[in-house]
C-alpha cells in the first residue's frame, strides 16, 4: 500500500483530445407528432469534463496532480470546460485557444436513465502549424518535471504526427512512462511509447483483424508488441475484462470486476489513469493493471461520465480483500 500514499506527490502529463461532456437529463411521455421519434421533456443539464480532460479529472480524484494539454476553442463551452475543470480540481491554465475551431462538446440526451441522442459539436482536421508549434513547446516545457505522461487520442486533430513525435521523444529521452489511449488504423505515430491500452475493437483494427475471431486478443497482443517495440500492451474487452501482455512474458488476464454495468462512457479514461498514476507513484504494470480494472468496474456501475475516486478504490480493495497484494 506503500504507492498508495506516494499518489498525492505524484504528477502526471496529459496531452490529448480535450473534450466537454453535456448531459441533457428527461423524460419521454410521448412520441413526436412530426416524426417517429421520442419527444424528451428536458428536466435539467449537468457538465463533465471528457476525453483527455476526463482523463485529467480521474488522476485529481485518485488523489494526483494532473498536469493537462490540450485545445479549446474561443467560445462559452471553452470558459465552461475551465469552470468544470476547477471544480475537479484540474488547472486549465495549460489548455491552448484556439480562435477558429470550437471547444469539442459531446451533448447525450438521457431519458429513463438511458441514453436516447448525442449531439456532436466539433472539428476534426489536424491543428495548424502555429497551434502545433504552440503545443510543443508548451509539453517540451512541463515534460521534464511529471512522473508520467498519458497521451489520449479521439482524433480530433489535437495530436498531430508532430506533436506525437515530439513528445514521445522527449519523455524517453528523460525516461518517463509514455502510455497510450490510441484511435484509429494505424499506431506507427505511437512507436516509442511504453504501452498502448486499445479496446477489443480498436486492437482488431490496428491489427487488420476480425474481431470475432477466437484469437483475436492474443493475436493483436502479440502483434502490437512486437511491430511497435512497446513495453506492454493492454487490451480492455468490456465485460471480459482485460488481458495484459509483456515481452517475454505470460500473458495475464484480468475478469471484470462490475457487479452491473450501466455506463461505459469513459471507462477507457479512468483505465490509462489508474494504470499512470500507480506506475508514477511506484506500482509495478501487473499491480497497477489490477487496480485499473477494479477502478473501471466501479466507474461502469454509473450513469454518465464518472471519474473513480482513491476512496473508493481502497474501499473496493478492502471488500475484495485485495489489500495486502496491493
Amino acid at each position: 500500500m506503500d504507492f498508495l500514499r506516494a499518489i498525492s506527490k505524484t504528477r502526471i502529463l496529459v496531452v490529448g483530445d480535450v473534450m466537454l461532456d453535456r448531459y441533457w437529463w428527461g423524460a419521454v411521455n410521448r412520441v413526436s407528432p412530426e416524426a417517429p421519434v421520442p419527444v424528451v421533456r428536458l428536466d435539467n443539464t449537468t457538465l463533465a469534463a471528457g476525453g483527455a480532460a476526463n482523463v485529467a479529472v480521474n488522476i485529481a480524484g485518485l488523489g494526483a496532480e494532473p498536469v493537462l494539454v490540450g485545445v479549446v476553442g474561443k467560445d462559452d463551452e471553452a470558459r465552461l470546460m475551465a469552470g468544470v475543470l476547477a471544480s475537479a480540481g484540474v488547472a486549465a491554465e495549460h489548455l491552448l485557444s484556439v480562435a477558429d475551431r470550437p471547444t469539442t462538446v459531446k451533448t447525450r440526451v438521457i431519458a429513463h436513465g438511458q441514453q436516447v441522442a448525442r449531439i456532436d459539436q466539433e472539428l476534426d482536421t489536424d491543428l495548424d502549424a502555429t497551434a502545433e508549434r504552440a503545443m510543443i513547446e508548451r509539453l517540451s516545457a512541463l515534460i521534464e518535471n511529471v512522473d508520467a505522461v498519458i497521451v489520449s487520442d479521439y482524433a480530433k486533430g489535437s495530436l498531430t504526427d508532430g506533436i506525437l513525435s515530439a513528445v514521445i521523444a522527449s519523455a524517453r529521452s528523460m525516461s518517463k512512462k509514455i502510455l497510450v489511449d490510441p484511435k484509429g488504423k494505424v499506431y506507427a505515430k505511437y512507436r516509442g511509447a511504453t504501452m498502448v491500452t486499445p479496446n477489443k475493437r480498436e486492437a482488431a483494427d490496428a491489427c487488420g483483424l476480425p474481431e470475432d475471431l477466437d484469437s483475436m486478443v492474443d493475436t493483436a497482443g502479440e502483434q502490437l508488441l512486437n511491430d511497435l517495440d512497446l513495453e506492454a500492451v493492454l487490451i480492455t474487452q468490456g465485460e471480459l475484462g482485460m488481458t495484459l501482455f509483456q515481452p517475454a512474458s505470460d500473458k495475464v488476464h484480468f475478469p471484470a470486476l462490475a457487479r452491473t454495468v450501466y455506463d461505459v462512457t469513459g471507462a477507457g479514461d479512468t483505465v490509462i489513469a489508474t494504470l499512470a498514476t500507480t506506475l508514477g507513484a511506484g506500482a509495478d504494470l501487473r499491480t497497477a493493471t489490477r487496480l485499473a480494472n477494479i477502478a473501471a468496474g466501479l466507474v461502469v456501475e454509473q450513469i454518465g461520465t464518472t471519474p473513480i475516486k482513491l476512496a473508493d478504490l481502497e474501499l473496493s480493495l478492502i471488500e475484495n480483500g485485495n489489500t495486502a497484494n496491493a
